[in-house]
C-alpha cells in the first residue's frame, strides 16, 4: 500500500479583503498539518475571492494575490498544496490553481474551460487556456511552469480539473488518465442550487471510478460577494467509492475534510479494468516533475461518509432553503458591518418568510459555531456579548414595524403580532393615514379634482405603498441596519410590486424564489422546521390567508391572485415563457394542457396579462435590490436572465395567440 492522507479545505472568503482572506487559508493549513494532512487542496481564486468581478481587470489585484502567496509558501513545509489566484501571461489573464510542494512553488494549473453562461462570467475576465499548451511565468528570479500540466511528485501523479473543467463532455480527466495521474484535485467554486449538490457527488464519484483515480473536490463557502451563496459541501473520492463528505451551509471560517486514501489501490484497477490506454508520449499535457518529498508513513483510516439527518430527509429541498438563505443573509450582515435586520411586516407570506429567516440566520449560526463563534463574528454590534443565547440576542438584531392603514384588516395586524413574537423581533405598529391622507389631500387640491377609486386606483394603492417606505427606512438608518426587501420572484416577473415601496431595501432575500413555493415551505416551518430548530406554530396566522396587498377598501376583497392569476398558474407560465423561451401561442398550448380546470378564456386573458406585464415591468426587475440565487429560474438582470427594458411588447405574438384562441372557439 502506498498511503497517502489527502484533504478539501472550504473557506468562505471575501473579494479583495486580503488579511482575512489570508488568514482563513494559513489557518486552514495549520489545522489540515494537526491532522496529519500530506495534500491539501483549497477552492479556486480563494486568495482574492472568486467574485471579485471587474476588479480583476486592475493589476493590483493580480499583484496583491501573488503576493499573498509568496506568504502562503513558507507556511506549507512537508505538505502540497494547491491555491487559486489570477495569473497574467503574455497579457491574458487566467484562472490558475498554484500547486505547492514542500514551501516551493512547482507549477500553475491553468482553467481550461470558463463558466459563462447564468450566474457566471469568468469569460470576460479570463481566457480559457487551450489544451496541450505550456508556458513560463518569471516570478522573484524564478521561472514557473504555467498551463495544461500535471505534477510527478516523488512518484505521485496529480492532476487537475479546475470547476467548470469537470462539467463538461470533454474534461481533462480523460487526458489525466490516459498519463496515469494517481488524483485529481478540482478547486470549485460552485454556487448553491436546489438539488446541484448531488450533481457534484455523481461526477466526483463518477470521475474517479471512470479515471480509476483519487478525486478531491473542494468549494467555496457562504455569501462571498452578495449574490451566490456556495454551500462547501466537499467531497473525497477513490476508485469510484466516496471515501469523506464536508458539512454544507457552514458558518465557520473554513473546514477541512480528510481522507486516507490507497495510491497504489487505484493504480492496480486502472492496470486491471484497462478503460484508457497509457499515454507514452508527454504531449498534450506536460508532467512537472519533484522529487525530493517524503510521504509520511500513515496508518489506514475508516471512510468518513456522516451527514446530518436533514440531508437524507423527505423534505430536503425545503431545508436547503432555509439553510441557504440563512447562511446568506448573516454573512450579508457581517460583511457588511450592519448592526440587524429591519422588516416591513404586513402580516403577509413574503414578509414573513422574511421575518423567519432572519431569526433562523442567527440561530442557525449559533447551532454551527456556537455561541461564542457567534458573538466573535458579531463582535461590532452593541449589547451582543452580554447575550446569553442566540435568543436573547433577536429583539437586537431584528425590527419588524406593521404600519396600517384604513385599508389593513384585523387578520394581518394579527399575523404581524405573532410573527414578529415567534421570530423575538422588536415589533412596532405605526398608524399612517394621516400621511396618506396627506399626499392625497396636496394631490387632488393641485389637480383640483377628487382622486377616486374608479379612476386613479393605482395611485390611491402605491400612495400606501410608498408611505411605508420613509418610516421603515428610518428604523434602518437609527439601528444601523439591513433593510429587507420582500419582493418575490412571481411579483418580479409581473412588477406586481411598488417601486419605492414594498420594493425598498438593500437586499432581496427571497426574490430568487417563487410565491408558491414560499407558501410550501411556510407550511413546512408551521409543522416541522429545519432539524434541530422545530415548528413554528405561530405560522398558522399566516398559511390561514389568502394572498393580499391590502391596498383597496376592504370591501372589495382584494387578493393578489385576484389581482393577477392563480400563483401555481403565474410561476408555470414564467418557467415555460422566460425560462424555456416559448412564444404565446405555445406558452397557451402547454398551460390548456397542464391545467384542464380553467377555462380557455381564462387561460387567454392570464397568458396576455402574463406577458404584457413582463415586457412592461423590465425597468422594475433592473431597480431591485440584489437577491440570493437559489435556482435556475432567477429573474435578476446582473446574473441570470437579462432582456430589453423596451421592447415590441409581444404585440405581434399576442395577436397570433388571439387568432389562434378564437379559432378554437370555432
Amino acid at each position: 500500500m502506498k498511503l497517502v492522507k489527502v484533504a478539501a479545505a472550504i473557506v468562505n472568503q471575501t473579494p479583495l479583503d486580503w488579511d482575512r482572506n489570508l488568514e482563513h487559508i494559513l489557518d486552514a493549513i495549520e489545522d489540515a498539518r494537526s491532522q496529519g494532512v500530506t495534500l491539501l487542496c483549497f477552492p479556486e481564486l480563494c486568495i482574492p475571492g472568486y467574485g471579485s468581478e471587474d476588479a480583476f481587470y486592475a493589476l493590483n489585484t493580480v499583484e496583491r494575490s501573488w503576493a499573498l502567496l509568496d506568504e502562503i509558501l513558507p507556511h506549507t513545509h512537508g505538505m502540497l498544496v494547491s491555491v487559486g489566484l489570477p495569473t497574467l501571461y503574455k497579457n491574458g489573464l487566467f484562472n490558475t490553481a498554484a500547486f505547492i510542494a514542500d514551501g516551493k512553488l512547482l507549477g500553475l494549473a491553468a482553467k481550461k474551460f470558463l463558466a459563462g453562461d447564468g450566474i457566471y462570467y469568468e469569460p470576460r475576465w479570463f481566457r480559457p487556456w487551450p489544451a496541450g499548451v505550456q508556458g513560463e511565468v518569471h516570478h522573484n528570479g524564478q521561472i514557473i511552469p504555467i498551463g495544461d500540466l500535471y505534477f510527478d511528485v516523488a512518484g505521485v501523479k496529480i492532476g487537475f480539473e479546475i470547476c467548470e473543467d469537470a462539467w463538461v463532455a470533454g474534461r481533462p480527466g480523460v487526458t489525466l488518465a490516459k498519463h496515469g495521474v494517481d488524483i485529481i484535485l478540482n478547486p470549485s467554486g460552485s454556487h448553491f442550487a436546489f438539488g446541484k449538490f448531488s450533481v457534484r457527488q455523481r461526477f466526483v464519484l463518477e470521475g474517479s471510478r471512470a479515471f480509476g483515480v483519487t478525486y478531491i473536490y473542494s468549494n467555496l463557502l457562504g455569501n462571498e460577494s452578495g449574490r451566490a451563496i456556495f454551500d462547501g459541501g466537499s467531497l473525497i473520492a477513490s476508485g469510484g467509492e466516496l471515501r469523506a463528505i464536508g458539512e454544507r451551509f457552514s458558518y465557520q471560517d473554513y473546514q477541512i475534510t480528510t481522507a486516507v486514501v490507497d495510491v497504489e489501490d487505484t493504480r492496480m484497477r486502472r492496470s486491471g479494468r484497462g478503460s484508457y490506454t497509457p499515454s507514452f508520449d508527454e504531449s498534450p499535457s506536460k508532467a512537472v516533475r519533484h522529487d525530493v518529498f517524503t510521504y509520511p508513513v500513515i496508518e489506514p483510516e475508516d471512510p468518513d461518509l456522516s451527514q446530518p439527518a436533514w440531508e437524507k430527509s423527505d423534505t430536503l429541498e425545503e431545508e436547503e432553503f432555509s439553510r441557504a438563505v440563512a447562511l446568506a443573509l448573516f454573512d450579508y450582515l457581517r460583511k457588511s458591518w450592519s448592526s440587524g435586520f429591519v422588516v416591513s411586516l404586513s402580516g403577509g407570506a413574503d414578509s414573513a418568510a422574511v421575518s423567519m429567516l432572519s431569526a433562523l440566520a442567527i440561530e442557525l449560526a449559533e447551532q454551527s459555531i456556537g455561541l461564542d463563534g457567534l458573538k466573535e463574528k458579531l463582535f461590532y454590534i452593541r449589547g451582543i456579548n452580554e447575550c446569553e443565547s442566540a435568543r436573547e440576542m433577536l429583539p437586537k438584531l431584528i425590527t419588524c414595524a406593521y404600519q396600517a392603514t384604513q385599508n389593513s384588516g384585523s387578520v394581518t395586524r394579527e399575523a404581524a403580532q405573532e410573527v414578529a413574537r415567534a421570530v423575538g423581533a422588536t415589533f412596532y405598529e405605526l398608524d399612517i393615514d394621516a400621511l396618506v391622507n396627506g399626499y392625497v389631500g396636496m394631490i387632488e387640491k393641485a389637480l383640483d379634482r377628487d382622486l377616486t377609486w374608479e379612476r386613479d386606483d393605482i395611485t390611491l394603492q402605491n400612495i400606501q405603498a410608498r408611505v411605508r417606505s420613509p418610516s421603515i427606512w428610518m428604523f434602518a438608518n437609527i439601528n444601523n441596519a439591513l433593510l429587507l426587501s420582500t419582493s418575490n420572484r412571481s411579483e418580479a416577473a409581473v412588477g406586481y410590486a411598488t417601486m419605492d415601496g414594498d420594493t425598498s431595501g438593500g437586499v432581496s432575500p427571497i426574490a430568487g424564489i417563487d410565491k408558491a413555493f414560499l407558501r410550501q415551505w411556510l407550511r413546512w416551518m408551521e409543522t416541522e422546521g429545519p432539524e434541530g430548530y422545530g415548528a413554528v406554530k405561530a405560522m398558522h396566522y399566516i398559511n390561514a390567508q389568502q394572498p393580499t396587498a391590502e391596498l383597496r377598501p376592504q370591501s372589495a376583497k382584494q387578493t393578489d391572485e385576484g389581482d393577477l392569476m392563480p400563483y401555481d398558474l403565474l410561476d408555470a407560465i414564467e418557467d415555460v415563457a422566460i425560462g424555456e423561451k416559448k412564444s404565446p401561442v405555445d406558452v397557451f398550448r402547454i398551460m390548456h394542457q397542464r391545467y384542464p380546470q380553467y377555462s380557455v378564456p381564462d387561460l387567454h386573458t392570464w397568458v396576455e396579462r402574463f406577458f404584457k406585464l413582463w415586457s412592461r415591468n423590465q425597468w422594475k426587475r433592473e431597480r431591485y435590490a440584489p437577491s440570493f440565487h437559489l435556482d435556475d429560474k432567477n429573474l435578476d438582470p446582473k446574473t441570470w436572465c437579462r432582456w430589453p427594458i423596451l421592447s415590441g411588447s409581444f404585440k405581434k405574438e399576442l395577436h397570433e395567440l388571439k387568432v389562434y384562441v378564437d379559432n378554437l372557439n370555432i
